[in-house]
């Protein structure tokens, strides 16, 4: 029994034999590389998006054939090698164990084989390319390219003279532990890269990222067409994650090409071709990084780029729709950044929280799932424990009640949508005034999360009576009610705007009763009383807890909001 030469972990060891590259202008030859064995090192510096190789394979098989007719051709093609690339061949590394040339040839090729096809069974053994080690953070993107038919190597980043050109021979969205373990397993090195010799504490977070990527990956896959046009603000949450955890981690690589993608069709499927088309630049940017300019992804989102609209699912939803040159002018990186990815603005001093704010308060679609860590809602340092990043409030009005063996509720949320809500609480519900609960006012749940229940449609399961209130308004009007408060009770530079005559000044008086709007003075109060509704909607502001939730500080967490809401009380 023979067995291949185990001395290196690399799937190129060149034994006795001398290789230079095929390239005539090479920027780079096969070297010695300490506990490799033989790898590919830049001899001048290879600058970021460079074509390195670009080569035919001289071997390839297609793993769909049968064992014997796989075996026929290998030797075929072995046979017909000239006696450089034979010895070349079977220089290559083997972690199989072999009784034959057949069984050695066929080692060899599974150990080195790579891609000949974009989607299918057949590989190849390429000269150079199957000469490139692994790194967990490679400097180089390997790809088959259908369009020349040929194998490329291009570089992720600026690659140093003598500097060894890497790929990665696995997914990269690996935690450390499952890489050294599939290394070995499959080709029987352990990796001492960069990524895996970092300190434990850096590689745990690098873990946590790669990891993150990972679970958003299944989360997003998880809500297909729902996260496409049902809930494209959570969704495009998820991707705006993505692209950050990828930036930290340092990666531009295929995995960040597909994530911008992704967010292209996503705002385009709602109507959005501003920011389709920047998303679309970027992907197409990435993709001419990691597989050329002539890869049939760069083309087609460099296709995208030009015209959004020609994307199929473009106009399936009109949430979001602008025309293509609608993107703002002259913002600075981090704001552009926040129009982009439609983040909301923290609240600035002196501003009242907005009732039609999405992230603060969602509506049923966007509440995080129970058991859903939605980054937008929830944070983790080490991606394993999540605490919530901040508060957040679900409005809906009641449209239907009735109590059977606990009180159940139909409400109306801020899209129109219908949602159960199931009390189970001590009381069963029992809490609440019956004069509250009365179809056409308007519930307010605090911390909300959506819930499927095994019997009926998705909606809320509420076990806390301190988290939930009940205004004796209609939704509509309390949103009515915002815009008004909004407008009458912010201070901005010392200067408010009187409700009566809509006069700005400082020297205002407050409503003695709700605290809340202003008036130049008596006349002006009796114009608001009487003329403009404040009679009924200063019934409604001196209760706390509605005010409560136009000026507390959302953002910040307070493990102890509940109802009564303090707030209101230091405003």
């Amino acid at each position: 029994m023979f067995v291949a030469n185990e001395n290196s972990g690399n799937l190129g060891e060149a034994g006795d034999v001398k290789m230079q590259s095929t390239i005539a202008n090479s920027m780079y030859a096969l070297q010695d590389v300490p506990g490799k064995g033989k790898g590919l090192v830049a001899i001048k510096k290879i600058f970021k998006g460079t074509r390195i190789l670009s080569e035919e394979a001289f071997i390839t098989i297609d793993e769909a054939v049968s064992s014997e007719r796989l075996r026929t051709s290998i030797c075929k093609q072995v046979e017909a090698l000239s006696e450089h690339q034979r010895r070349a061949f079977l220089s290559m590394h083997n972690i199989h164990l072999y009784k034959n040339a057949v069984e050695q040839y066929l080692g060899i090729i599974r150990t080195n084989s790579l891609p000949a096809e974009d989607v299918g069974d057949k590989g190849a053994i390429f000269l150079e390319a199957c000469r490139i080690n692994h790194a967990c953070d490679n400097n180089a993107q390997k790809s088959w390219n259908e369009k020349i038919k040929r194998h490329t190597v291009h570089t992720l980043r600026d690659i140093k003279k003598g500097e060894e050109i890497t790929i990665t021979y696995l997914s990269p969205l690996k935690s450390r532990k499952v890489r050294q373990k599939t290394l070995q397993e499959r080709f029987g090195f352990t990796c001492l890269c960069r990524l895996c010799t970092l300190p434990p504490e850096q590689s745990q977070e690098s873990d946590s990222r790669l990891e993150e990527i990972h679970r958003l990956d299944g989360v997003i896959d998880q809500l297909g067409t729902e996260g496409l046009l049902v809930s494209p603000l959570r969704t495009l949450r998820y991707f705006d994650q993505q692209v950050r955890l990828y930036d930290e981690q340092g990666r531009e690589d295929v995995g960040f090409a597909h994530a911008f993608v992704n967010t292209a069709q996503l705002v385009i499927a709602n109507s959005d071709l501003a920011r389709g088309r920047i998303f679309a630049e970027r992907a197409a940017s990435v993709w001419k990084t990691t597989l050329g300019g002539d890869s049939a992804q760069a083309i087609k989102d460099g296709a995208l780029a030009q015209d959004p609209s020609k994307y199929e699912l473009y106009g399936t939803s009109m949430k979001w729709k602008t025309e293509v040159d609608e993107a703002p002018q002259g913002l600075e990186p981090s704001v552009f950044e926040d129009w982009l990815w439609r983040r909301e603005k923290p609240i600035a001093l002196g501003q009242l929280a907005n009732l039609r704010s999405r992230a603060t308060f969602p509506g049923f679609i966007d509440l995080p799932d129970e058991n859903d860590d939605d980054p937008h809602f929830y944070e983790s340092s080490d991606m394993v424990t999540y605490r919530p990043r901040r508060h957040w409030c679900f409005l809906g009005e009641i449209v239907d009640f009735a109590t059977l063996h606990h009180l159940e509720m139909e409400i109306k949320d801020v899209d129109g949508g219908n949602i159960p809500m199931h009390f189970y609480t001590n009381g069963r519900g029992s809490e609440l005034a019956p004069a509250q609960v009365q179809r056409g006012n308007t519930v307010a749940i605090l911390d909300a999360k959506r819930h499927v229940f095994k019997f009926g449609e998705p909606g809320v399961r509420h076990e806390n009576p301190r988290l939930i209130k009940i205004f004796p308004l209609a939704l509509h009007k309390l949103l009515a009610l915002k815009d008004q408060v909004q407008q009458f009770s912010t201070e901005l530079d010392g200067i408010r705007t009187c409700h009566g005559c809509g006069k700005k000044a400082a020297s205002l008086q407050r409503c003695s009763k709700c605290s809340s709007f202003w008036y130049c003075g008596k006349a002006c109060q009796v114009a608001g009383w009487n003329d403009k509704g404040h009679k009924a909607d200063c019934k409604l502001l001196k209760d706390p807890d509605l005010r409560g939730l136009f000026v507390l500080k959302w953002d910040e967490l307070d493990n102890d909001i509940q109802f009564p809401l303090h707030a209101a009380e230091d405003s």
